[in-house]
């Protein structure tokens, strides 16, 4: 056979082969057997992509431009914004875990510069759909049946969609509602990868830009992901949860159902209600939003300083609100439990000190606690990313005036201008502080919405939970009746300060009301 009819013949079988490819790709697509994001290879493509052009970007946009110049000021804003786009692309074409990373930048209101937040905060609303084919597979892998052998319906237009399952609602056979929450099939597998490639790439920027330290954010997706993707140890959660706040009636955890639970499959209780930024539900259905505020500040003050166990995913969605159908009462219900921040003993006071400190203004004792908590020399910087207030509001005392919208705005600009400092303090504060600041800025966006944020109420009950918890330690550690009982007459006494302090506040319309207050904290010194 000549060289010239072996070449033609072997172009010919290559190109059949090529079109047999093709066509069997287009086929597996069409019918959803197939996703590009199922290949490494285009995933990892995209990521680099991205990093690469944000990257360029930055270098080259800002290089010719005076830094800290109006002008500089107005081209910053605009690479970030164009920036900011771009990664919230990447987290939607790739989903899973970038869509979770993704939704935790997001949060961060007052930590990162507002182009970034505002974009990202999209994506609880743009997370991937599996299809019902997908879903039946999981449950008849996890639980071993059909849906109709375990349902008497089941809806297949989810309930909720999130980055890394949804929810349906059924219908059991005993007549029983349920929420179903099916972890979406591929999610699990990528995970680890995805985590390996973000690690990568922010080690790779950090060559470009050694200011910037976002270590801490792999660190985070490293450790929380395998336990959020664990749906048995979110059941164990919401118990653990129901049963440390059982003395707070206007807080509802659904209950679960052990028996259709896996790690990827977890039923629960059916429970249905608005979301608690809509205010609009709220008023239609005659629940008092400041009650609502209240109670959350309450909630959480007493996850946070008492128990040292923290739900650390509180955005609109996971955050219903309902009037309570057999007493009528408002009622707060808690749910997805996959991220729950455990906080040492150690860790979990010298916080409670340093908010007694910030509530009471005793500067001295912030710098020594912000420092103990890993801040250095940034603890004026630690103090205004906690509390979402300017340092001269932090000097004067949080609890004294409202936040502004000239405030709100001036803590916005510092997030982008003090950039650099931020990402170096998130890197050296303990891991715990990081889900904490995330949990601080969810709560805030809640409170701004509902028009409620940064009472001196809901400082005030912050304070009776460290003043609790801080009396409950030194008793736990005294053998002595007698110093157990002066403890207890001191934390008694502490919180009646306390109320006698938000009674003075209610009444400081009254031109007398100063002089009273300055009076009581004359004869009695703050509470520590």
């Amino acid at each position: 056979m000549k060289k010239g009819d072996m070449a033609r013949k072997a172009l010919k079988l290559a190109s059949w082969t090529s079109m047999a490819l093709a066509a069997s790709g287009i086929y597996l697509y069409s019918n959803k057997y197939l996703d590009p994001n199922d290949f490494g290879a285009v995933r990892v493509g995209r990521a680099v992509a991205t990093t690469a052009v944000i990257s360029y970007d930055y270098l080259t946009s800002l290089k010719s431009v005076p830094y800290g110049s109006e002008e500089y000021l107005q081209l910053r804003s605009k690479v970030h914004l164009r920036s900011a786009r771009r990664l919230c692309e990447l987290c939607c074409a790739n989903r899973g875990t970038f869509i979770k990373v993704g939704q935790h930048l997001g949060a961060l209101d007052y930590l990162l510069p507002e182009e970034y937040t505002s974009t990202l905060k999209v994506l609880h609303s743009q997370a991937p759909q599996s299809s019902m084919q997908e879903i039946r597979q999981v449950i008849r892998e996890d639980l071993g049946k059909e849906i109709h052998d375990l349902f008497q319906s089941f809806d297949d237009t989810p309930l909720g969609t999130a980055s890394l399952a949804q929810v349906h609602k059924a219908v059991l056979h005993d007549g029983r509602t349920v929420a179903v929450k099916v972890q979406h099939p591929k999610v699990r597998a990528q995970s680890s990868k995805d985590i390996l490639l973000m690690e990568v790439l922010i080690l790779a920027v950090k060559q470009l830009f050694p200011e910037f330290e976002f270590m801490w954010l792999v660190d985070e997706a490293k450790k929380n992901l395998p336990l959020e993707l664990d749906f048995l140890n979110e059941g164990r959660n919401a118990e653990k949860v129901s049963q440390m706040l059982k003395h707070f009636d206007f807080l509802k955890v659904p209950r679960i159902h052990w028996d259709l639970s896996t790690e990827r499959v977890l039923l629960m209780e059916f429970v249905d209600g608005g979301q608690v930024n809509d205010r609009d539900y709220m008023e239609k259905n005659k629940i008092d939003v400041n009650e609502i505020s209240r109670h959350l500040g309450k909630m959480y003050s007493e996850m946070i300083f008492v128990n040292g166990f923290v739900h650390c995913d509180p955005h609109p969605g996971n955050v219903l609100v309902r009037k309570h159908p057999g007493t009528g009462k408002a009622e707060i219900v808690l749910l997805d439990h996959g991220l729950y921040q455990v906080l040492t003993e150690e860790f979990r006071l010298n916080y409670c000190h340093l908010w007694q400190s910030l509530i009471w203004t005793d500067m001295k004792r912030v710098k020594e606690y912000s420092q103990r908590l890993g801040a250095g020399d940034l603890y004026p910087l630690f103090a205004c990313m906690l509390t979402a207030r300017s340092w001269n509001s932090v000097n004067r005392g949080i609890s004294q005036a409202p936040v502004t919208a000239t405030e709100d705005l001036e803590i916005r600009n510092n997030a982008a201008n003090y950039l650099p400092q931020i990402s170096q303090l998130l890197n050296h504060v303990p891991r715990q502080m990081l889900l904490i600041l995330k949990t601080n800025d969810l709560l805030r966006g809640i409170e701004a919405a509902l028009g409620t944020r940064a009472s001196a109420s809901s400082f005030l009950n912050m304070s009776r939970c460290c003043i609790r918890a801080l009396a409950e330690h030194k008793k736990k550690n005294t053998c002595s009746f007698f110093r157990r009982t002066q403890i207890s007459f001191r934390e008694a006494f502490n919180l009646w300060q306390i109320n006698l302090h938000e009674l003075i506040l209610r009444v400081k319309g009254l031109k007398l009301a100063d002089r009273i207050l300055a009076l009581i904290c004359w004869l009695f010194p703050a509470p520590l």
